[in-house]
């Protein structure tokens, strides 16, 4: 796996709003030196939108890895929403259904989704709020269900957050159903693997999560968000990068793009990273995985 030409990392948002300043855009080449921050186009930040048409024009064989959750769990109790007649059997079902009960959400926001009178019940919306579904007989923990993916992450030290939940600075949910909207207009333009096969050319997009890239730059502890140039080019060191330019003070969503970008170019080659033993066809169609857990 040394095909692609280039490592795209996309620190996603699921915040409300036209431009997010929470997305940030790291690329790194194949041929090596310091990954390189794209500007958004405004200064207000990225368009979700601008992302998208990104990632539908690719050029060069890309891999990409987006900070978001590409699916829901299904595999803890055979169903994304069970005990509601629409639920899906599979991931791209999920995303059309998201997609279509959001239509008149501006943004590729997913208001229309977590507030839908049916798929509400299975989110956690406030901090004193389970809903009637959000802890189901399946849910291992009181925190919520988890992936097979998100299980195999902790395996690894790092601590994901149910994508069920909304509620907290950590939660994902949001982020991630905004994702998924993004990844059905994506249509088919770009496989997403695994839930599409890993295709034998071109580009390929990934779940990512920057705490997994962030423990392979020795990042240590419960925080993992680096915060200064000096220690964002210390972890670049350690995933044999070449240090980006600057001193002083750098946002997270910046500092997780340009980690990840170097750590994709890093571990992409790594055949365990595309087979791990968890990773069923049932799996890959239903869930999918995150790169990088193992």
């Amino acid at each position: 796996m040394t095909r692609f030409s280039h490592f795209l990392a996309v620190d996603w948002s699921g915040a409300k709003g036209a431009r997010q300043k929470g997305i940030a855009l790291a690329l790194a080449g194949a041929d090596g030196g310091p990954p390189v921050l794209l500007p958004p186009p405004d200064p207000k930040g990225w368009a979700r939108s601008e992302v998208l048409a990104i990632l539908r024009a690719l050029k060069g064989p890309t891999l990409v890895g987006l900070d978001l959750g590409i699916s829901l769990p299904f595999a803890d109790v055979g169903a994304f929403f069970p005990e509601w007649d629409a639920s899906p059997g599979d991931a791209k079902s999920l995303w059309a259904l998201i997609d279509r009960l959001c239509a008149a959400d501006p943004n590729l926001e997913a208001g229309g989704f977590v507030t839908h009178e049916q798929a509400s019940r299975y989110f956690r919306h406030g901090k004193d709020d389970e809903g009637d579904r959000f802890l189901l007989p399946g849910a291992a923990t009181r925190e919520g269900r988890f992936r097979v993916a998100e299980a195999a992450q902790r395996g690894q030290g790092v601590r994901p957050v149910s994508n069920f939940n909304l509620v907290g600075a950590a939660q994902v949910g949001k982020s991630s159903l905004t994702g998924m909207r993004m990844l059905h207009r994506l249509d088919g333009k770009v496989p997403v693997w695994p839930v599409d096969p890993l295709p034998e050319s071109g580009s390929v997009v990934t779940e990512i999560y920057t705490s997994v890239a962030a423990r392979l730059g020795g990042v240590t502890g419960a925080a993992t968000k680096i915060r200064s140039y000096e220690a964002l080019n210390d972890a670049l060191d350690l995933l044999g990068s070449a240090p980006v330019r600057g001193t002083g003070a750098i946002d997270d969503h910046s500092s997780d793009a340009l980690l990840t970008a170097a750590w994709l170019r890093r571990v992409h080659g790594r055949r365990d990273l595309w087979h791990p033993p968890s990773l069923t066809d049932a799996v890959a169609r239903t869930e999918g995985w995150t790169f990088g857990a193992v």
